[in-house]
Formats: C-alpha cells, structure tokens, sequence
C-alpha cells in the first residue's frame, strides 16, 4: 500500500464521521489535555459531563494547581483512577512553579509532566498548537479498512513505525488559528 494513496480517502472518512466534541472546538492546551486524560481508560460519552462540570470548577492551570486535593478528586468521582486526577494537579503546580503558570508549547514539555505519555502529549501539542505530532490510538492500526473494502488491506501498523508516523503526519493538517 502506498501511503499517499490513502491520505486523502481517510480525510474525507473522517470529515464525515468525526464526533461533535466539546474539546475540539478550543485551542486551549489546558482543556485539551484534561480531556485527554480524562480520556484514558474512560468512554468518550462518561468524560463529556465529566469534562464540562471540571471546566466550570477548575476553569484554568492556576485554579487546578490552587484547588485542595479533596476537591479534585470529588470531581474526579466516578471516572476511577484517581493517579489521573492527581497527576494532573501534580503537573498543574509544576506548570505554575517551573512554566511561569503557561502550558508547556513543545512535546518534550509536555511530556515532562506527570501522568503525560507520548499519545496525550502528541495529541495536545497537535490539537492546541497545530504541531504535526504523532499519535496512535489502538484504531489507527484498521485505517485501510475506512478507506476500502479490499479485503486484502493490510493494518498500518503492519507498514511499520516509522509508515505510520509518516501516514499520521499527512494526516495532520494545519488547523485554522
């Protein structure tokens, strides 16, 4: 499979299937990497609540690295977890201590704070700073599959790593500031 072949089909896939989200409609690095975190391990319908009632406590890094513990993890409630919800406050204070209170706007800031991996650091920088990071969820390895019905179409992460980050770079087109 020739990798350019299939940018743009799964473009097109994914203009007509992408999910209405609230965090994809904001540049803020902040929401977006709490609904990234609240993302792992959580269903996408639980964290959309979830997320918004967070937004409205702790709208910003200064409320969450200010908030007692107890609130934090009252917010959290329910999403399980709870390494999650204090890691982000961990970072939220290192932001605030080490980062003049501003997100970090490169990856490898964003991956030195706690509870940070290499997909939610890709996805914030990629989303909030329009960086063509690299990403790779566990249903980037079916992308043929949206494409065609070829029944012989072989999953990307068959291509290899370095086929896929390239694949996922075409794929990230800069966004509109």
């Amino acid at each position: 499979m020739h990798l350019g072949s299939i940018v743009a089909p799964l473009l097109k896939w994914s203009a007509g299937n992408a999910r209405d989200l609230p965090w994809r409609w904001t540049r803020d690095p902040y929401a977006i990497w709490v609904s990234e975190i609240m993302l792992q391990q959580t269903q996408v319908k639980t964290v959309i609540p979830y997320g918004q009632r967070w937004m409205k406590q702790l709208p910003d890094i200064a409320s969450l690295a200010a908030a007692d513990e107890d609130t934090v993890i009252k917010l959290w409630e329910g999403l399980g977890y709870y390494s999650r919800a204090r890691n982000l406050q961990k970072a939220a204070k290192r932001i605030r201590d080490k980062f003049g209170g501003r997100f970090p706007r490169d990856l490898a800031g964003v991956l030195a704070l706690s509870g940070v991996g290499r997909y939610t650091g890709g996805a914030t920088c990629s989303i909030a700073f329009t960086q063509p990071e690299p990403l790779a969820a566990g249903h980037f390895a079916s992308c043929p599959s949206y494409t065609s019905d070829a029944p012989d179409q072989k999953p990307c992460v068959a291509l290899g790593w370095p086929s896929v980050i390239h694949l996922q770079r075409c794929l990230t087109p800069p966004l509109p500031h």
